[in-house]
């Protein structure tokens, strides 16, 4: 199997479907239906109320990995899911949760009668405790709290400020986000639907994470980079084969062609720069000189890039290789102050992982020579170029998960970074505060 969107097309149509339902169906705006159905709200985060002089924004704290060892890819994970579905089905069949008017931003110390909206959107979906005051218009420090834990729990920046992205989040109905928990259900049901693996690596793109599995527990977990918009990460399984270590990096044509060669128009020193050979026919064929060749015109087909090994490559120090249809693969990056951000679709498609050199390290235990911890790290202070073909070569699933629960009742939502889901509440959301994306250049 090469694609798991292909089965759910017609589930994300229905998701379309959904947010038509029912723009009007939060008429308990006025009732706090909630406080009838059992599991909702938080413990009671009493506090001092905050000053009403506003404050600065509060520094995003990136907490964003999974908290513990069940895998995405489990029969816990899909029981949390199906309780998840009941919850929210109860919300939907007492008429949906308050929708906050307007488009201005809220924020610590506003008093405002869409604050009392506010209150009762996050009590109703269990952020606020249900004993704080549904009715106030005071932003204190109860209602910040909640609106961290809303980010949190949305993969948004933890600004405790209801900025644009949290808005646009707070507006999806409870219809929207019902199907889109039954449509991530049966995504991660197929997944689970394949043959049981005793090691495998799973990465979800649109949550920036990778957990790596083995017995049926997740033993690690890392932050990555994928596609941006455009240059899609696809969902595929393959098979993990090898650990190129000092690799070469032979430019894919479609980044040569859409980012390289109009870059060389503009500065034709760059290869120089980043000791990116040119050569003719295919990565094995001889040098030519660039200086020779018109890049507003170039081939790629005929002109091809390749990048001499070290820690100007845009594949770092290793390369993880696993064949695939697409030629995505997942590799260490020179760039990795891009792991401080919390939305990460920074790559070409490949997938950059952060701390790679524990992961390699799990990846070859297996393997004669290579069982001793510090193994990898001695080929890389070595300095050479290494191959390691895995004779027990590692299943790896690059999935689209974008909602799903934990044991401890706790909902998680992503952007639909790539629209797959069908619903387009949040698409083309721009959060003037982000930190801004990375310079164009190589981005495998």
């Amino acid at each position: 199997m090469t694609s798991f969107s292909t089965l759910f097309r017609g589930v994300g149509l229905a998701l379309v479907a959904a947010a038509a339902v029912s723009q009007n169906s939060a008429v308990a705006q006025g009732a706090n239906w909630w406080e009838g159905i059992t599991g909702f709200g938080s413990p009671d985060y009493t506090g001092k109320q905050a000053s009403l002089e506003r404050a600065p924004a509060r520094q995003d704290s990136l907490n964003d990995l999974r908290p513990n060892e069940i895998p995405w890819r489990s029969d816990e994970m899909l029981a949390a899911m199906e309780k998840a579905i009941a919850r929210y089905e109860r919300i939907v069949n007492s008429g949906g949760w308050p929708i906050i008017s307007g488009n201005r931003m809220l924020r610590p110390g506003d008093d405002d009668e869409r604050v009392a909206q506010l209150r009762r959107r996050l009590i109703a979906s269990g952020e606020l405790s249900r004993s704080s005051s549904a009715n106030s218009y005071s932003f204190d420090s109860d209602v910040e709290q909640a609106v961290v834990r809303y980010q949190e729990n949305n993969g948004l920046r933890t600004t405790g400020r209801v900025d644009q992205p949290t808005l646009a989040a707070l507006k999806m109905t409870a219809e929207e986000r019902l199907a889109q928990l039954k449509l991530n259900h049966g995504r991660i049901l197929e997944l689970v639907q394949q043959p049981p693996e005793e090691r495998y690596v799973l990465v979800n793109v649109p949550a920036f994470q990778l957990e790596a599995v083995e017995r049926y527990q997740t033993v690690l977990r890392h932050r990555v980079i994928v596609g941006r918009q455009g240059r899609d990460t696809p969902s595929l399984k393959t098979t993990i084969r090898a650990l190129n270590f000092f690799p070469f990096w032979r430019v894919p044509d479609s980044v040569a062609k859409l980012d390289v060669f109009p870059r060389l128009v503009k500065e034709p020193d760059y290869l120089a720069k980043e000791r990116i050979r040119v050569v003719s026919g295919d990565f094995n064929g001889p040098e030519i000189d660039p200086t020779a060749i018109d890049w507003s015109q170039a081939d790629s087909r005929v002109v091809k890039l390749k990048q001499d090994p070290g820690p100007q490559n845009a594949l770092g120090l290793v390369r993880i290789d696993m064949q695939n249809e697409h030629g995505v693969y997942m590799h260490d990056t020179p760039m990795k102050d891009l792991f401080r951000q919390r939305a990460r679709a920074f790559s070409a498609g490949c997938v950059r992982v952060q701390d790679v050199f524990q992961l390699v390290e799990w990846l070859a235990r297996t393997e004669p020579g290579w069982e001793s911890p510090g193994q990898v790290q001695a080929v890389v202070d070595s300095g050479q170029a290494v191959d390691l073909r895995l004779t027990r070569p590692v299943p790896v699933y690059f999935a689209y998960i974008t909602a799903w629960a934990e044991a401890d009742g706790r909902i998680s939502f992503r952007p639909d970074i790539y629209r797959r889901d069908g619903a387009v509440a949040m698409a083309d959301v721009f959060d003037p505060d982000a930190p801004p994306p990375p310079s164009a250049g190589l981005a495998p």
